[in-house]
């Protein structure tokens, strides 16, 4: 969700976005090490702390390049990503870390399906945020606001709409949702600095099958990817999961290049 919101308004593809997860991730880890908090615990402290890391971000480093050409937008945020990585490998090695927490091995069966407490917390989480965002999005006053930027922003601006502003809360909420999400996946996977590129991976599928700027396209999308996921694991084997979402990918864009729902900007921020 935070990818497409980011790129649906201000039409920047975050390649750092893995990154910020998994900060996300750590933030999780060291809450839980060092003060024995419980991952959803560190929730209540990562959202405005994610919201500020966002804040800072676009400040100093997203927005001189937020209306340069897409090949500096490219190289800024590929350069941020590989910055984050080498600074977690500094300050915290490369080894795999995990949070184990007493309900870890908790298991819920659900008919034949099993479940470990901390997939089905995460579940409903991220539910919830998605909700919320959703609503946010379609009846706030700022939601509309961001809406109208993504549809023209110079239309906007004569509005008196302050673009920059809607730009730098699209981007702070964009990195708040995934720094949630690195919270909610750490009591699942290991940590370790570049955790990220396995979930943005998935990620950056889910919304460009769903199609660029389309947060509906995108959930759709990701529910999907993750059938195909465990569907061709349990059938075919773990070892061929990545290679059958990657070809389903493949096969919609080579009928449908623009994703499912293709590239409609504000109007399927709205929906």
């Amino acid at each position: 969700m935070g990818l497409t919101l980011i790129f649906g308004v201000m039409r920047v593809v975050n390649f750092a976005h893995g990154e910020f997860l998994m900060l996300g991730m750590y933030v999780a880890f060291w809450a839980f090490a060092l003060l024995h908090f419980d991952p959803y615990v560190t929730l209540i402290v990562s959202l405005p702390l994610f919201f500020a890391l966002g804040w800072v971000s676009y400040r100093l480093i997203m927005r001189p390049v937020v209306h340069a050409s897409h090949n500096v937008q490219v190289f800024t945020t590929v350069g941020l990503s590989i910055a984050l990585q080498n600074i977690a490998l500094v300050l915290w090695t490369a080894d795999a870390r995990f949070v184990r927490t007493s309900y870890y091995a908790v298991v819920v069966r659900v008919a034949d399906a099993a479940f470990n407490v901390a997939q089905f917390v995460a579940f409903g989480v991220a539910v919830a945020c998605t909700a919320a965002l959703f609503a946010f999005m379609r009846w706030s006053y700022t939601g509309k606001v961001m809406r109208a930027t993504a549809q023209d922003r110079q239309a906007s601006a004569l509005m008196g709409i302050d673009t920059d502003r809607v730009y730098a809360l699209t981007w702070t909420i964009g990195i708040a949702c995934v720094g949630v999400a690195g919270v909610l996946l750490a009591p699942v996977y290991p940590v370790y600095p570049t955790a990220g590129l396995q979930f943005v991976l998935i990620a950056y599928v889910a919304v460009v099958l769903g199609g660029l700027g389309d947060m509906a396209g995108a959930l759709l999308a990701s529910l999907i990817v993750a059938a195909v996921e465990v569907a061709g694991s349990y059938v075919i084997g773990t070892a061929w999961k990545e290679v059958l979402y990657l070809l389903l990918f493949i096969a919609i864009l080579m009928v449908r290049p623009a994703g499912l729902f293709g590239q409609r900007g504000a109007e399927a921020l709205g929906t």
